[in-house]
């Protein structure tokens, strides 16, 4: 199934340019015309991280005109395993900036602009409106929703991504593209149509969370590029209406049909996704609310814990693996899956209070509504998690 070009050719190359990407003009599917149309091409990569580093370089390298880089992040050390596009020493620096100059290093003739901002409803047409297509490389379902709809409101495609530990995903999705060359009508499958409803809240855990091989970004990132280069050019078959799934322990590649959902609601408008979605579940927030303490409340109670003014149990609620990296002194690890079980509970004291920590604070609160569901009514979580306690009791900890 074939999808005509996206975009008309530029007027010319510049003998510069010719050398430069002969290697692309001489394959007669691509040759001076599909060259052409990269050069005339507007596309927009949302997020500049584990998809976004090589989306964007091997965009750049393919000679695609117009690069616009949406991100608010700043490079963090902890990035750089994965986020081959920054470098050590724009640890600390916007993204966005990062990426620009990696971008230019790889190709001075791309025309790259910077969208330093978050992407909501109120701002995303704006957006994305003069590009001819979106990569996708964002992490969380609210954002995916949210390009997902903003993309099908204006008509356009995009390229789709997502890594996890070992496994990646790629898919295009166009809700309503154009007719083959031959006429024949092409059917048109949206983001909707793979994940109708997102998953419950703190189910599915991010890769900040469950971690993510870096040279996976590598695979599925240059996937998403060979998508958005077919598109432009119109030449192969893309894979609308296909997911292709990537098993890197394996190394296997296996493909799965997506089909537009008969029962599917149509996008008429923008939502508020973080709603839509949920950060947590309404029952955490109740079991939050005025069960917070800060880090340096707990730094307080474990200290009049040390003199024996106090008595009260601190949990991990992360994985073993994450204690590894850092750890709260004096708190034991239960992981936050043996509270959904409820195989936890029987672990915890009836006659002391219970203290639940974890990386952010998300994993805490699902898990301290288990909890207070449970009868401990005097469990609290601790807002911020590790995060929260290396950057203001010990910093000279590593964070991740």
């Amino acid at each position: 199934m074939s999808l005509p070009p996206l975009v008309e050719p530029a007027a010319e190359l510049s003998v510069e340019e010719v050398r430069r990407f002969s290697r692309h003009i001489i394959i007669p599917d691509v040759g001076m015309a599909g060259q052409k149309r990269l050069k005339n091409a507007k596309v927009l990569v949302v997020g500049a991280g584990g998809l976004g580093s090589p989306a964007l370089l091997y965009l750049a390298a393919a000679g695609v005109g117009t690069l616009g880089i949406v991100e608010f992040d700043v490079v963090d050390e902890s990035n750089l395993q994965r986020q081959v596009i920054h470098g050590q020493s724009d640890v600390g620096r916007p993204k966005a900036r990062s990426a620009r100059e990696s971008v230019l290093e790889i190709n001075p003739h791309v025309d790259v602009r910077l969208h330093e901002t978050r992407l909501d409803s109120s701002n995303v047409l704006d957006v994305f409106r003069d590009y001819d297509l979106v990569v996708d490389g964002t992490d969380n379902f609210a954002t995916r929703y949210l390009v997902n709809d903003a993309c099908v409101l204006l008509g356009k495609p995009y390229v789709w991504g997502s890594i996890y530990r070992f496994e990646g995903q790629v898919s295009v999705f166009w809700a309503d593209p154009p007719a083959g060359p031959d006429g024949a009508q092409v059917e048109g499958v949206q983001y909707r149509d793979l994940y109708p409803e997102p998953p419950p809240p703190g189910m599915v855990p991010s890769c900040a969370e469950g971690g993510v091989l870096g040279v996976l970004c590598a695979s599925i990132g240059s996937v998403m590029v060979n998508e958005a280069i077919k598109l432009l050019t119109g030449i192969g078959d893309p894979l609308l209406g296909r997911l292709l799934v990537f098993d890197a322990l394996e190394m296997s590649w296996r493909e799965v049909r997506v089909r537009k959902d008969p029962n599917g609601t149509p996008v008429t408008g923008l939502i508020d996704y973080e709603a839509f979605c949920g950060v947590v579940s309404q029952e955490a927030s109740d079991a939050v609310a005025g069960s917070t303490i800060s880090v340096l409340e707990l730094r307080d109670m474990l200290a009049e814990r040390e003199r024996g003014e106090r008595d009260f149990l601190l949990v991990d609620v992360r994985e073993p693996d994450e204690r590894d990296i850092v750890e709260i002194p004096g708190s034991v690890l239960i992981p936050k899956g043996e509270f959904l079980s409820g195989a936890a509970l029987e672990k915890l004291p009836g006659d002391r209070q219970v203290v639940l920590h974890c990386k952010a604070g998300t994993r805490s609160a699902e898990a301290l509504a288990v909890v207070k569901g449970a009868g401990f009514a005097d469990a609290v979580h601790v807002g911020g998690g590790v995060l929260a306690w290396v950057d203001q009791v010990e910093p000279d900890k590593p964070s991740y």
